[in-house]
């Protein structure tokens, strides 16, 4: 059952970064703002512990532009609690551009 609880807090936690990958990289947003999604969606999921390092930087994902948002959280190993930042996933998404 701890196995099952580390693969949801780890699908949970990238799927959050992955959306905030993608309304960071909306035309009109920021990467500021990706991380601020990110971290609501991890709140209301998990919990907001899960959500205290979460950064956003554009990147270039096989030659196009990019915002990746990256988490880097506990990995639950005895119910919720476990090492610090072992567990790092990124979400990706190209940015919209309005041409």
């Amino acid at each position: 059952m701890q196995l099952a609880l580390a693969l949801h807090v780890r699908n949970t936690v990238l799927d959050a970064a992955a959306e905030g990958a993608r309304y960071a990289a909306l035309a009109g947003s920021s990467p500021a703002a990706g991380v601020e999604r990110t971290r609501r969606l991890i709140d209301a999921a998990i919990a907001a512990d899960y959500a205290a390092d979460v950064s956003a930087v554009t990147a270039t994902v096989g030659g196009v532009p990019a915002i990746a948002v990256t988490v880097r959280t506990a990995l639950p190993v005895i119910g919720l609690l476990g090492p610090e930042r072992a567990l790092e996933v990124t979400g990706h998404a190209a940015v919209e551009a309005l041409d």
